[in-house]
Parts: C-alpha cells; sequence; structure tokens
C-alpha cells in the first residue's frame, strides 16, 4: 500500500519550527492509520489534524448569520 505521512505543511520534517527544507532531521511517527478503502496507510508525524487544506485562519472564522437571516463573508 502507498503511504501518506500527516505532518505540518510549513516543514519536511514533522517540526514546524524547522521551516521549509530543513537538513539533517529526524521524523517521528506517532500513530499509523491504515485507509482501507483509499488503499494507503497514513503515517501521523508531531501534532497534527488529518482535515485537508485548512489555511492558517480559515474562512469560516469570518462567516456569520445577521439577526435578519442575511449571510455574511461568503465568498
Amino acid at each position: 500500500m502507498p503511504i501518506c505521512m500527516a505532518k505540518t505543511q510549513y516543514s519536511l520534517s514533522d517540526d514546524p519550527s524547522l521551516i521549509g527544507r530543513p537538513t539533517g532531521f529526524r521524523i517521528n511517527v506517532k500513530e499509523i492509520k491504515i485507509s482501507a478503502g483509499a488503499g494507503f496507510i497514513v503515517a501521523l508525524t508531531g501534532d497534527i489534524m488529518t482535515m485537508p487544506g485548512l489555511p492558517r485562519i480559515p474562512a469560516a472564522n469570518n462567516m456569520d448569520i445577521l439577526e435578519d437571516g442575511e449571510i455574511i463573508g461568503l465568498f
């Protein structure tokens, strides 16, 4: 099965303080999960959420519903 690494998006390492492409680091695998339906193994490193592609500040933070029912903050 192919392996998918779940790690920080800011570094090739599992340490978000090592920005970019550091050298001489080790990857610490905290947990392994099998995604049998998708056909791959997920190696979880560090303190990571497995939700895909959220930016540092999600767009949902700027969305709201006003008292009159109008929705604001949508794209």
